[in-house]
């Protein structure tokens, strides 16, 4: 016991003494290298947060717009083996009535063709006509708007009304003004605009509409379909049973998704339909592209973290060379060798929680903030940065390992030099 009690106190005396020598160095260095340290400490973190968060977040990006503005909280399908949703307006009515629930939309889905300039077309026998194969989707504007929002994602025009007959939203990426690439595989409409006439073929139905607006969401099942009032799209494909081809359900915060799709499940309506939640039916490429940006962040933070440990290592070293003779003076009148070897190492981790306190407080204080609120406009999705803070605390843990390694290596070659010869500066 009495061997532990001494032990102890010699290890508080030398943290004690470490302590002492580390803040004397860190006040006599001087102040532009502290701050160059402590900004490349910060630079390090940032490194590690931000650079996965952005990788991550442009795909997390593309994720919700998916599951925000197309699937909904819950999405439910036509089996396949089925033309469409049997026992719709049952499974609509009772999802409607379940607690948690906040809006119900349920989309009729066609495929189809449009057509622009199709009074010019086939002059000749030979011509083509300037035609899109599509989905075509009726809507109930107001309900799909409550689930999706999908009238703040009209860039051009103005969104359907319940009562709008021959008219239509046509997706940007049916439109060549909205592409900035050309290919043969994807055909689009030329020479369209707001008010244009376009003619639509969903089997033998051909019907000229007039375009009300233009969609733009970043999500193909939003931008590559015609969307039409769904009163008159009944009349269109000739189905009066109410049997639709999608239902998505926006639950109200904090609901569990979870317990909406088993409930649902329970009443036997995936007999009739898939019951999915939005995590369900996420496209598994989707998956795949998060866990490879997630990898690739990882590559890249990593890198940055070896050129900090280096550059801690380098600055610890020079400054323990240059002081060799002080640390052999230190090491003459009695003073610990681990003592001196943990100040290094103290200084070394006051560098990386200063450059690690300034680098949480920009990322945690103005940037995730900022990006949330102004998302980085990649091509196919509004990117936002993915910093959670569990995973923010491992990356602070890994870089304060590497520092401590950085610090204390330098510091443990120097310090076990002969004190004469240091003293002497041989």
């Amino acid at each position: 016991m009495e061997r532990i009690k001494n032990h102890s106190q010699k290890l508080v005396t030398i943290l004690r003494v470490a302590f002492f020598l580390a803040t004397r160095q860190i006040k006599r260095a001087n102040i532009w290298t502290n701050v160059l340290i402590v900004f490349i400490m910060t630079l390090t973190f940032l490194n590690l947060v931000v650079v996965s968060g952005i990788l991550v977040g442009l795909i997390e990006g593309a994720v919700e717009a998916v599951q925000n503005r197309y699937l909904g909280d819950i999405f439910i399908s036509d089996l396949k083996n089925k033309a469409y949703i049997e026992q719709s307006s049952n499974i609509i009515e009772t999802a409607k009535n379940l607690p948690g629930v906040s809006a119900v939309a349920a989309r009729y889905i066609e495929p189809g063709k449009v057509e622009s300039n199709y009074k010019k077309n086939k002059k000749r026998a030979n011509d083509l006509d300037e035609s899109v194969g599509t989905s075509i989707v009726g809507i109930d504007p107001k309900a799909e708007d409550r689930v999706t929002g999908l009238s703040h994602l009209v860039v051009q025009g103005k969104y359907l009304d319940e009562n709008d007959y021959d008219q239509v939203l046509v997706g940007a990426m049916l439109l060549k003004e909205y592409l900035d690439f050309e290919s043969p595989n994807f055909p689009v409409l030329e020479n369209v605009k707001i008010g244009s006439k376009i003619q639509v073929t969903l089997g033998d139905s051909v019907r000229e509409v007039t375009i009300k607006g233009i969609t733009r969401s970043k999500v193909d099942e939003i931008d590559r379909r015609v969307f039409f009032v769904d009163k008159q799209f009944r009349g269109l494909i000739n189905r009066y049973d109410y049997n639709v081809d999608e239902i998505v359900v926006k639950l109200n915060k904090g609901v569990n998704p979870v317990a909406i799709k088993n409930a649902l499940i329970n009443a036997g309506f995936n007999q009739y339909a898939k019951v999915q939640t939005r995590e369900d039916a996420e496209p598994k490429f989707i998956k795949d592209l998060k866990d490879t940006f997630s990898i690739l962040g990882n590559i890249i933070s990593s890198i940055g973290l070896a050129v900090a440990a280096i550059t801690i290592f380098i600055v610890i070293f020079i400054n323990a060379i240059t002081r060799r003779k002080f640390i052999g003076i230190q090491k003459g009148i009695g003073i610990s060798s681990k003592a001196v070897e943990f100040a290094y190492v103290l200084q070394s981790l006051f560098y990386a929680i200063l450059g690690t306190a300034l680098g949480a407080l920009i990322v945690f204080g103005f940037l995730k903030p900022y990006i949330t609120a102004h998302p980085i406009n990649f091509p196919f999705s509004d990117g936002i940065l993915v910093a959670t803070l569990p995973g923010t605390l491992i990356r602070i843990a890994v870089l304060m390992i590497a520092t401590l390694i950085a610090g204390y290596i330098p510091a443990r070659i120097v310090v076990r030099q002969n004190t004469l010869d240091a003293i002497l500066g041989r």
